[in-house]
């Protein structure tokens, strides 16, 4: 893959991952061929500031994990309406970093597929 398009969609899309992720997302790229470029543009990411509003208004029922694929605690936040608030408080901290955990393995996927 050209350097050119590693920067582009790097610029285009560092928002959905921690920074010390990015360095090894550049280096995977730039040793991927045109196809797995063509899938990580078609790929929707999950915007971190998107799963802080979401848990803001709905965290005790568990919709933020449900939205990043986290269905299991979904379900386990949902049935202890948030662990009587307790893991909602928490998760108001922690589902940003948790997004782009769930972005970085997508991406990884696509990279090491």
């Amino acid at each position: 893959m050209e350097k050119q398009q590693v920067d582009m969609f790097i610029m285009s899309n560092n928002k959905f991952f921690e920074p010390h992720q990015i360095s090894s997302i550049r280096q995977a790229m730039l040793n991927a061929d045109e196809s797995t470029f063509l899938r990580l543009q078609a790929t929707n990411f999950k915007d971190p500031i998107i799963s802080l509003v979401i848990s803001l208004i709905a965290g005790p029922l568990g919709v933020d994990r449900f939205v990043i694929g986290d269905v299991g605690l979904g379900i386990a936040k949902l049935l202890t309406c948030g662990g009587f608030g307790i893991w909602t408080i928490v998760d108001y901290f922690l589902i940003m970093g948790r997004t782009r955990e769930v972005n970085y393995e997508k991406i990884q996927e696509i990279l090491h597929y």
